[in-house]
């Protein structure tokens, strides 16, 4: 579970997306709920913060990191 996170910043689920082409996601929108994109297909999902939280494995990158 990770606590510092933000807009675009690129994270690492526990299991990887049905398209099987990636398991990181860059979030999209942080508020109540969490909006997340594949970085493999592009697909968007919407999860409430906890279970955002609790599917989260770790952060790859942060935004401002270029």
């Amino acid at each position: 579970m990770i606590s510092e996170y933000g807009l675009n910043d690129i994270v690492e689920m526990k299991k990887e997306h049905p398209c099987h082409k990636s398991k990181l996601w860059q979030i999209i929108r942080v508020g109540a709920d969490v909006k997340i994109k594949c970085q493999g297909c592009g697909a968007v999902v919407l999860l409430d913060r906890h279970e955002f939280e609790r599917k989260c494995k770790k952060l790859v990158k942060k935004a401002n990191e270029e």
